[in-house]
């Protein structure tokens, strides 16, 4: 028994250590759990902040960005509108310009324009009659100086715009066919040709007119095409006495007639001078002339009044020695008039 003690006690001893080591297991592992579910409380507090910070950032990003997309297609759906628009006018404006009536409009109204900018509304007329035996009337016609009797003699500008033609030579250019080219060229030729013709006919008329006249063709393009053709400008010249003008040589041809009316306005007015001053010389020669009377009168009254003077100074020489009576004179007969104590006596 008692050589086994220190056995036993080392028994209890490994036994107490052991219950020692299960409670500081046990311990530590409450410890550690209460620390795992810290942790984990706050690794969800985190998360959940994580997670509304995101939110909100997202759902801001979202925002503006969905905003931002729905300006961009605000106005998209506008710029759409404003196509739409333009596509209508657009086709509106080939309407207009496809239609024969409503084209020949546009042109003259063009042409008025230029007019109106260029001249003044009495150096130019529209609609205006050229032949007395028709009644076709010119678009416009410019009034240019005429004959010494005062009447003007007009240049008579009518518009013509065959798009129609210069399209059809404008496609073939582009696509490259030299077939279709020359066909189109050919056809806008004969139409240049058939108005040309046409304002001849009806519109020159001198000595009322000028002997040519101006074919007003509204596009720049156009007109290239038309002094482009070898001969073209020539042969229309010389057959028809018209001649062709685009929208930039039509002005500078306006701009030129201004000029050469202002000239004669400017030698107008120097002959109405010169007649004025001519005038004002013969009326001044018959003022010196009228002037020249009055002297001579106003001569004679001056020797008129120097004879008078004469006269006086004679006069009063002659009544010098005449004597001159006092200035209070007595009575010479005193005793004959009677006295106051006379005049009482008799009383």
């Amino acid at each position: 028994m008692t050589s086994m003690s220190p056995l036993f006690y080392l028994v209890i001893g490994l036994i107490g250590c052991g219950f020692v080591v299960v409670v500081i297991v046990l311990v530590a592992r409450r410890r550690l759990k209460q620390l795992q579910e810290d942790n984990a409380n706050q690794i969800d507090k985190m998360r959940a902040t994580v997670d509304e910070k995101l939110q909100g950032t997202l759902e801001k990003r979202l925002g503006e960005s969905f905003k931002l997309v729905s300006e961009r297609l605000e106005q998209v759906h506008q710029g759409l509108g404003a196509m739409q628009q333009l596509a209508s006018d657009v086709g509106g404006l080939q309407r207009v310009l496809t239609n024969v009536k409503t084209r020949g409009g546009w042109s003259e109204w063009q042409l008025g324009v230029l007019l109106e900018e260029m001249l003044t509304p009495d150096q130019f007329a529209k609609n205006m009659k050229t032949r007395d035996d028709s009644d076709e009337r010119v678009e416009f016609a410019i009034k240019l100086p005429g004959d010494k009797n005062g009447a003007p003699v007009w240049l008579p500008i009518d518009a013509k715009f065959p798009m129609e033609h210069y399209e059809r030579l404008a496609a073939a250019q582009e696509k490259g066919e030299p077939t279709a080219v020359d066909a189109a060229i050919k056809t806008l030729e004969t139409q240049l040709k058939r108005c040309a013709k046409d304002i001849c006919e009806k519109y020159i008329n001198p000595p009322k007119t000028t002997d040519f006249a101006l074919m007003f063709l509204p596009s720049e393009g156009l007109y290239a095409e038309a002094i482009r053709r070898v001969g073209l400008v020539q042969n229309v010249q010389r057959d028809c006495r018209v001649t062709f003008v685009g929208p930039t040589t039509l002005a500078a041809l306006l701009n030129s007639l201004q000029m050469g009316f202002r000239t004669l306005a400017i030698q107008k007015r120097s002959s109405e001078v010169w007649n004025l001053l001519a005038a004002v010389k013969t009326e001044f020669g018959k003022f010196g002339e009228a002037l020249s009377a009055v002297k001579e009168k106003i001569d004679q009254a001056s020797r008129k009044i120097e004879d008078v003077d004469v006269r006086s100074r004679a006069i009063t020489k002659k009544l010098r020695d005449v004597e001159e009576l006092p200035s209070n004179p007595q009575p010479l007969l005193r005793d004959l008039l009677p006295n106051e104590d006379d005049e009482g006596s008799y009383e």
